[in-house]
């Protein structure tokens, strides 16, 4: 048969000074411009922890640690605890004796999860001690209030403390049945987790008896990172140690999570010497901006391959 003289018309050139609707948008959030600046609608904040102090960590509670906390400042000098999750996922709590628990974790999530966040801080500030903490609408169509960026003292370190269970829930309160028989149903959830001492937002986690994993939030940007792991990778020098293999990553509020697999019967602790090599071996790698060999970029689109996105 004939092939049909139908033609798939060409893209509209654009203007001078135009972008092109069907490029990929100039603000490097990799989709087309048409779906980002170019649709109408505020795009997505790919970085939403951005110039916050403890990107990773933030993204490490929001994410991937079951249970957590850390104390934070607000810029007027009120005193916050961040907690990964609370109770039946609330956004935020105040306490009868005036605490503020903020969590992490939320059911729901705009574009901006810092503004979410920080939505739930600007309402809990403002509710009176022992009182039901009401933001409004979080996440769909986006929530109105501050980001945290506008809301927290900048100049605070974030000191994250792991724990084995959800008892921070229940500290200080004088809790009834239900709230114990519901603190009990979330402990049994609860996996393993511990912080590697010196390293960042590097968490080991034990999820059965066959295998730990490491889960190392990284602070780099994207690019210049999978450049870095793909050297490595071709060089042979992205493993930890005998008996570990690199899973593959996590790509979580613009920043990418590398994966390891581990032996389970190994103390988190012990990880902390091989993951302090890996990471010298990593700024080495970095610092090279020599062009990708071919081994280099084979490694990079395997590296590639084995990426998830969190959303």
């Amino acid at each position: 048969m004939a092939r049909s003289a139908t033609r798939r018309r060409p893209a509209p050139a654009a203007a001078q000074g135009e972008v092109n609707p069907k490029a990929p948008c100039p603000c490097g959030s990799g989709r087309r411009y048409k779906h980002c600046h170019g649709s109408g609608y505020a795009p997505p904040v790919t970085r939403p922890f951005e110039g916050l102090p403890g990107e990773p960590d933030w993204v490490a509670l929001r994410e991937l640690v079951p249970a957590a906390t850390a104390p934070l400042k607000t810029a007027d000098g009120r005193e916050v605890t961040l907690a990964s999750v609370l109770p039946g996922g609330a956004p935020a709590l105040v306490r009868s004796n005036g605490e503020i628990l903020l969590g992490a974790q939320l059911t729901a999530s705009s574009d901006d999860v810092s503004r979410d966040l920080g939505t739930a801080l600007a309402a809990a500030l403002e509710a009176p001690a022992g009182a039901p903490v009401d933001p409004g609408p979080i996440g769909a169509a986006g929530s109105a209030g501050p980001r945290l960026q506008e809301l927290l003292d900048l100049s605070a370190p974030l000191e994250v403390t792991v724990h084995e269970d959800f008892g921070f829930w229940l500290e200080g309160t004088d809790a009834g049945a239900a709230a114990r028989a519901g603190l009990q149903q979330a402990n049994e959830a609860v996996l393993p987790t511990e912080r590697l001492d010196g390293l960042g937002a590097a968490y080991w986690v034990r999820p059965g008896n066959e295998r730990a994993h490491l889960r190392w939030v990284r602070p780099e940007a994207e690019e210049p990172l999978l450049d870095a792991l793909a050297r490595l990778s071709a060089a042979e020098q992205l493993l930890l140690g005998e008996g570990t293999r690199y899973a593959g990553a996590f790509r979580a509020h613009g920043l990418v999570v590398p994966v390891w697999d581990l032996p389970a019967d190994t103390p988190a602790q012990d990880w902390n010497g091989p993951a302090a090599e890996f990471g010298a071996r990593l700024e080495q790698a970095l610092a090279v901006s020599d062009p990708l060999t071919a081994d280099e970029r084979r490694a990079r689109a395997g590296l590639l391959s084995r990426q998830i996105t969190l959303r």
